[in-house]
């Protein structure tokens, strides 16, 4: 009688997955601002910079090539960091703690561009609002993205921010996976509509080219 074997490991497994907690990730919310005249903007040379220390190198490189990658599908040529270009993109980057709150309930996150609320180099963690009881997790970290363009003398063409909040096990708080989903959102439909701020499910930013 294999039926009645079959029975007790499958109740098993559906209580386990009656109590398994389900992963939360947030859409990715991106605002851009684009000059009044922004001649030269998506084409040309375009040098990486860091205005900020992100004492973490895997964070610091993951965001750099997500980055990197969205610039080079654009048409920009990107240099080494620090060379001569026409171009320069200042990247700014922190995970700040979100604390436990009904997801209904919880405000966007204001943070203005060209500066931060955390950082990947301050030991910010993502134990924050961890539901242990199953069910739905909250949000637990808000990640940002920021990115400024600005000519070689100084005139900035363009400037946008992406973030996107998400729970402790949600696969989205992995620093690679969120550079990348943040990025694609970022420059998605480059340069954007000036002001706006649109939402955009963080699944339909996997493999966007």
């Amino acid at each position: 009688m294999l039926l009645p074997r079959l029975i007790v490991p499958l109740a098993a497994a559906l209580a386990l997955s009656a109590c398994a907690t389900t992963p939360y990730t947030g859409p990715v919310e991106v605002t851009r601002f684009i000059a009044s005249s922004p001649a030269g903007l998506g084409q040309g040379t375009i040098a990486l910079t860091f205005p900020d220390e992100v004492s973490n190198e895997a964070a610091r490189g993951a965001f750099s090539e997500a980055v990197r990658a969205e610039l080079t599908r654009l048409g920009y040529t990107v240099v080494a960091e620090g060379a001569l270009a026409d171009q320069t993109a200042a990247i700014r980057t922190s995970r700040t703690p979100i604390a436990a709150a009904p997801v209904e309930r919880r405000g966007p996150v204001n943070v203005g561009i060209g500066g931060g609320t955390g950082g990947f180099g301050s030991g910010v963690g993502m134990g924050i609002g961890l539901n242990l009881g199953g069910g739905r997790e909250g949000p637990a970290a808000e990640t940002l993205l920021e990115v400024r363009i600005s000519r070689s003398g100084g005139d900035t063409l363009w400037e946008g921010r992406a973030q996107m909040a998400t729970g402790v096990k949600s696969p989205y708080s992995q620093v690679g996976t969120a550079a990348r989903t943040l990025a694609a959102g970022l420059f998605r439909d480059f340069p954007g509509g000036n002001g706006e701020t649109v939402t955009i499910d963080a699944k339909k930013l996997q493999g966007t080219k």
